[in-house]
């Protein structure tokens, strides 16, 4: 068992609050094929990054902005096999009011077409692509969040489930439980706690304004 304490808890979005992995496979490989582009060359990175980063490391000869826009419009339609991870919703309904944050790697259209598709509570702080300039694994998007928040970076546990994003967390200061949803628990090493499970994770009240969080 491993405990936490912290003031606000900061989710990734697909493969933590929502499970899209099949829809963000699809629609990488369909938008490689039509580049005739290495669609396992894609895939290596695609996970955890801003999409347009992606683009640029893949394909810079193109419009990145131009596909971004494209091959997301894609994704915020593409609803099969997109639904609520388990135990997602109990868990942010469990953390104190104005507490937590999503932080995501995907445009602000498309995580607000995710969160309603799986029926996601509205979270106080919303940060994504769009809101930074440098994306994961930079630890600006999770800095933005705990800014937005108004709580220390110390104070914020992060809750991820690609190296890139855990690797964010860190560099900003944060502790970081990993969630083996995309990856196996051995690409997970980096974080300070592995579950394979949200139900893994109880969030209890404390004294002291903070909460503590129990893991295993």
């Amino acid at each position: 068992m491993t405990t936490f304490r912290c003031s606000a808890i900061l989710f990734d979005l697909d493969g933590v609050l929502v499970d899209s992995t099949r829809s963000v496979d699809r629609q990488w490989r369909m938008w490689a094929r039509e580049q005739a582009i290495d669609e396992e060359k894609v895939m290596a990175i695609a996970h955890g990054v801003r999409t347009i980063e992606v683009i640029r490391a893949v394909a810079p000869q193109l419009d990145a902005e131009a596909e971004v826009h494209k091959l997301e419009a894609r994704e915020a339609n593409d609803r099969n096999g997109v639904t609520v991870m388990p135990g997602a919703v109990e868990l942010v309904r469990s953390i104190p009011q104005g507490c937590w944050a999503v932080v995501t790697s995907g445009t602000r259209r498309l995580a607000i077409a995710r969160l309603q598709l799986a029926g996601i509570p509205a979270a106080k702080v919303l940060v994504t692509a769009d809101d930074v300039t440098n994306g994961k694994p930079h630890p600006a998007p999770y800095l933005q969040a705990a800014k937005l928040l108004d709580v220390a970076p110390a104070d914020c546990l992060v809750i991820e489930d690609a190296p890139a994003g855990m690797r964010s967390g860190h560099a900003a200061g944060m502790k970081v439980i990993g969630l083996t949803s995309t990856y196996a628990a051995a690409k997970l090493i980096e974080a300070d706690a592995v579950v394979q499970k949200l139900a893994s994770i109880r969030v209890m009240p404390n004294e002291t304004g903070k909460f503590l969080v129990e893991v295993g």
